[in-house]
């Protein structure tokens, strides 16, 4: 494809992950508003956020398994169907339990766009032009992060919360008719339809006990109680009779022989700890920005760019410099390291911290986030089978969502603990009468409205959350660190020249054999055949005999290295 055809099919898809993004960041910095008007508390708070991200892990590898039987622009534009009708319906919601219900319709439709977008590109482009393209993604990326906050917070103060769930209606509509449109993919051999249906029950069963015991935890129960005992052995019973019955099916859910393959699994470990950071930020910035600095869901939009900005510079400027170079490894391991930079920086964070350190701390991490984030989906699609590519990728989305699940999880309860610890030592230090008055404000343990509380007592509120969002940040650190030691020990497989349908037609070769020849410079007797380098990314230079190579060439022989070259160009 030209860059004009590529262009042109990817303008549905960038459109319908816009939003996607968009109907589920709009909501971000208005979500402590709605929380408060419906009546919840911090564990209705976290709940919100973690059923959508609780759909999206559990639906993402099977939409990744039906990516590999059935027609992926089909697939693409369900999916989005299914996330538009959930935001949609996610705006009648009159309390916490029916707003949680519809964002888990929400992240369904979420999980096949999360998944559905990278294997579409793999089809399309091959890893080494893919990164010229992560710009698009992550200006898209940026501009659904950082203008959803944004305009969801000119909407709540203008129309009302509810609106925010609607805006992307007409959005999406053009988003199906461009994909249909604009998106043809290239025709694949049938495969006989064979769906793993136990291992899925097992696997989202598993999975979702899991990360409800981890919501649940401390603040219905206690972390050591038989309660919490019996839910992770029962999580754990049932992922470990899913990975029976996925050793064992003809057609598994996940395949285990993947986790063979050093690069899918280190992927996969990375990918965990960048769920957290990319998930995590999200959600507690905007709750810092609100309860802690007092800020309006407008100006906490505004107070976020920073980290979104980070997110788009990085992936547009080190994605271009990937595709000239082939060097993926240093973009990574700087990421990384950035990102435990970012996370350390943030966890310092105090209600009365300067704007200017806040929004650095923000950019460092975004910058981190974004030099990680699409080059390990990238990494995987090059190393992996292209029969197992739908599987693979949604398997690290899996895992990034799975990360990001019980990072939020794990994450607000530690910050429901701190602030609860905090605000009664604040509110303690208060004369006699005024301890009276704050009791009766904060009975109910709903999130406040900082702006209708009385002044004495807005200070230790505000600090009380202002050192709590610190607190999450750095437990997060050591996760990120696990991230870097990740992808340190990653193979350097150089990126590959062939896109995934054309890898198929040559016999499903792994992406380390392509050769590299260019159209205007043929290859003669004496000269010599370039192929990818096996370790830094240069190129290593083979002779190849005249009669070899041509001999090779006319009959497609494989076997051979210098047959493989010739049969490639």
């Amino acid at each position: 494809m030209t860059h004009r055809q590529v262009l042109e099919a990817l303008s549905g898809l960038l459109l319908g992950m816009f939003v996607s993004i968009l109907a589920g960041t709009v909501v971000s910095t208005s979500l402590p508003l709605i929380i408060a008007d419906l009546g919840g508390d911090q564990a209705a708070f976290t709940w919100v956020v973690t059923a959508t991200l609780l759909a999206t892990t559990v639906s993402t590898p099977i939409w990744g398994k039906l990516a590999d039987l059935f027609d992926r622009k089909l697939l693409l534009q369900l999916a989005l169907s299914v996330f538009v009708l959930g935001s949609a319906l996610a705006g009648f919601s009159q309390d916490p339990s029916t707003l949680i219900g519809f964002r888990v319709l929400q992240g369904l439709g979420a999980g096949g766009l999360a998944a559905l977008s990278q294997i579409v590109m793999a089809d399309i482009i091959s890893p080494r032009e893919r990164g010229k393209y992560a710009g698009l993604f992550g200006g898209v990326m940026a501009v659904g992060t950082v203008g959803g906050p944004l305009l969801g917070g000119v909407v709540t103060d203008a129309f009302g919360w509810r609106w925010n769930f609607f805006i992307a209606l007409p959005v999406a509509l053009l988003a199906i008719v461009l994909l249909q449109r604009t998106l043809h993919l290239p025709k694949r051999a049938r495969r006989r339809v064979s769906i793993d249906y136990l291992g899925f029950v097992l696997i989202s069963g598993g999975v979702s006990l899991l990360l409800v015991w981890v919501t649940l935890a401390g603040s219905s129960f206690e972390w050591a109680s038989a309660t919490s005992f019996t839910m992770v052995a029962g999580a754990l019973a049932l992922l470990v009779a899913a990975v029976f019955v996925e050793l064992r099916s003809p057609d598994p859910m996940i395949p285990m022989t993947m986790f063979r393959d050093r690069t899918f699994t280190l992927s996969v470990v990375a990918s965990l700890a960048v769920g957290v950071a990319m998930f995590g930020t999200a959600v507690f910035l905007s709750q810092y920005m609100q309860l802690a600095r007092g800020a309006t869901p407008t100006q906490s939009g505004l107070l976020t760019i920073p980290m979104m900005a980070g997110v788009l510079i990085a992936s547009s400027v080190f994605g271009s410099l990937i595709s000239r170079t082939g060097r993926w490894k240093a973009v990574m391991v700087t990421g990384s390291g950035l990102t435990i930079a970012g996370l350390l920086l943030l966890s310092f964070l105090h209600y009365d911290t300067p704007f200017w350190y806040v929004g650095g701390a923000m950019f460092v991490l975004g910058s981190g986030v974004g030099m990680v984030m699409q080059n390990l989906v990238l990494v995987v699609q090059n190393a992996i089978e292209v029969r197992n590519l739908g599987v693979a990728t949604s398997a690290v989305t899996f895992f990034r969502s799975l990360g990001g699940t019980i990072g939020v999880s794990v994450l607000g309860a530690v910050l429901g603990h701190r602030v609860s610890t905090d605000l009664g030592a604040n509110i303690a230090a208060l004369p006699v009468d005024q301890q009276l008055v704050a009791a009766q404000t904060l009975a109910s343990g709903t999130i406040p409205h900082i702006s209708a509380l009385p002044e004495f007592l807005r200070v230790p509120v505000e600090a009380a959350y202002g050192t709590g969002v610190g607190t999450v940040f750095l437990c997060a650190v050591p996760l990120a660190v696990i991230s870097l030691v990740a992808i340190v020990f990653l193979p350097r497989i150089p990126l590959g020249t062939r896109t995934a349908q054309q890898r198929l037609a040559d016999g499903d070769r792994p992406a380390e054999s392509d050769a590299v020849v260019h159209p205007e410079e043929p290859t003669h007797a004496d000269d010599p055949v370039h192929t990818d380098g096996p370790v830094d990314g240069t190129r290593a230079t083979t002779q190849v005999p005249a009669g070899v190579a041509a001999d090779a060439a006319a009959r497609g022989d494989e076997a051979t290295p210098a047959g493989r070259t010739a049969g490639g160009a």
